[in-house]
């Protein structure tokens, strides 16, 4: 099994990164889908619109966000499991657009990910 690797969607894509995923629930700004070069843009995954309000991607908050977040992720079970096998044939990239690269959504996405080895 490859490793995920996550990477903010203003980055340039390569061909490294393998399979794109976007989890963000937003288009990410000024981005347009060819530059994305994504996939799959699955915003279901992404934290839902109370939860990232309240986050704000404030680091403070991360450790209660992350929590609140995979409970959040439970109901996305069938997703995960999918990108999970996705990643036994080939590289899997999770794309997010915040700012913050160490405490995001693609984080936590990588981290349940990780767990299900």
């Amino acid at each position: 099994m490859k490793e995920f690797i996550i990477k903010r969607i203003y980055e340039e894509p390569s061909d490294s990164d393998g399979y794109r995923i976007l989890v963000d629930r937003l288009w990410p700004r000024g981005i347009s889908k060819e530059k994305a070069d994504v996939k799959e843009w699955l915003k279901e995954l992404g934290p839902s619109n109370e939860l990232r309000k309240w986050f704000g991607h404030i680091p403070e908050k991360y450790p209660e966000f992350k929590k609140k977040y995979k409970e959040e992720l439970k109901s996305q079970a069938e997703d995960l499991k999918r990108i999970h096998e996705i990643a036994q044939k080939q590289q899997v990239c999770l794309c997010y657009s915040a700012k913050d690269t160490e405490h995001n959504q693609a984080c936590v996405i990588k981290e349940v990910l990780d767990e299900m080895k």
